[in-house]
């Protein structure tokens, strides 16, 4: 009997064998082609729960990916915290434009976070964080059944780095590193509390985006204390319920330190080739990825796309995707190569 998408994608997060990896995109998943195909499109998507869930649905159907996913940017949290964010755009995903704290390493100048913050059970329940908590409600009735529900939120480090410019975060780990400290463990429990409210709204899975954890930002031997200690508590998965941690960039010197976080799998670019990848921490976690998303999804011709979906399927990714989040403007035709290719693996 076949399995169905949900079936596959929950047998690929608990490593179980099988004939293929589900194609799945965890990362952030809309493009202006589906937008235009579902009838949802972005800035209203980001703010409207009914657009959100339509639209975080159309890579399934609309491209036939084996899994729904929402939300779409990294702001929703930043931005119900105090940041101003323009969420204007169709084909670019919000930005922020002005961070709501003050952190100044040069000058010893620092907002207190916890006195100047809502409390994370209440932002769960206001703004952006309330309609993505919503949406997923809605898909996990509307395609829950036969589709893994995935829903993205912003890592520790990074939502830090958002408050008050991720810079003046880095500036201050060479410069007041107990500082730091502090922050990062104020905003870890943002984090666990958006994860479990996700979880609780019906996700599968929470994949967070942790990009402030990227060697191009941190030295690895900076990975565990400034990102690994507190992703890992903020991401710990239930019964059930599982968790992906997504860096960008070159994450070879960091693979195992993102293993031993304790997540369900981890998700990675193509800047690390599959095999490597897979060679050095495949079978410890689930991986996910790490199709380009520049190219060839972005950039490239569907027999590219073919070909790097392929290989990284036979390297032992448990779940193809696309290495980072899926460029807006990405050819309709690339995206369903992507799928496609992966789905005749098992025929």
């Amino acid at each position: 009997m076949a399995m169905t998408p949900r079936e596959r994608v929950l047998a690929a997060l608990k490593q179980e064998s099988l004939d293929r990896p589900p194609v799945a995109v965890f990362t952030q998943s809309a493009t202006i082609a589906q937008m235009d195909a579902v009838g949802a499109a972005w800035p209203e998507a980001h703010k409207n729960p009914d657009l959100m869930a339509k639209l975080a649905a159309a890579q399934a159907d609309h491209n036939g990916a084996e899994c729904v996913r929402a939300a779409f940017c990294l702001t929703a949290e930043t931005e119900t915290l105090g940041a101003k964010v323009a969420v204007d755009k169709k084909d670019a995903a919000p930005m922020i434009k002005e961070h709501p704290l003050h952190f100044d390493a040069m000058s010893g100048e620092f907002d207190d976070p916890a006195a100047k913050l809502m409390s994370p059970e209440e932002m769960v329940k206001t703004g952006r964080p309330a309609v993505v908590i919503e949406a997923v409600e809605k898909l996990k009735k509307s395609h829950g059944e036969n589709y893994a529900v995935v829903a993205g939120n912003t890592g520790v480090i990074t939502l830090t780095g958002n408050m008050c410019n991720t810079e003046n975060i880095i500036f201050g780990i060479l410069m007041c590193p107990d500082e730091v400290d502090k922050w990062l463990k104020v905003m870890t429990p943002y984090v666990r509390t958006y994860t479990e409210a996700l979880w609780a709204a019906g996700a599968d899975c929470v994949q967070c985006s942790e990009p402030t954890g990227s060697t191009d930002m941190l030295a690895p031997d900076m990975f565990d204390q400034y990102v690994g200690q507190h992703v890992g508590p903020a991401l710990k998965p239930g019964k059930d319920k599982y968790s992906i941690l997504h860096i960008c960039g070159n994450t070879e010197p960091i693979l195992e330190m993102m293993v031993k976080t304790g997540v369900t799998g981890i998700s990675i670019e193509e800047k690390v080739a599959p095999e490597v990848a897979c060679g050095k921490v495949g079978g410890k976690t689930c991986m996910v990825g790490n199709v380009g998303s520049v190219m060839p999804l972005f950039q490239g011709t569907p027999e590219q796309v073919k070909e790097a979906a392929i290989r990284s399927a036979k390297a032992g990714f448990n779940i193809i995707s696309s290495g980072c989040g899926i460029a807006p403007a990405t050819p309709d035709e690339n995206y369903t190569a992507m799928v496609q290719a992966i789905k005749s693996l098992g025929n």
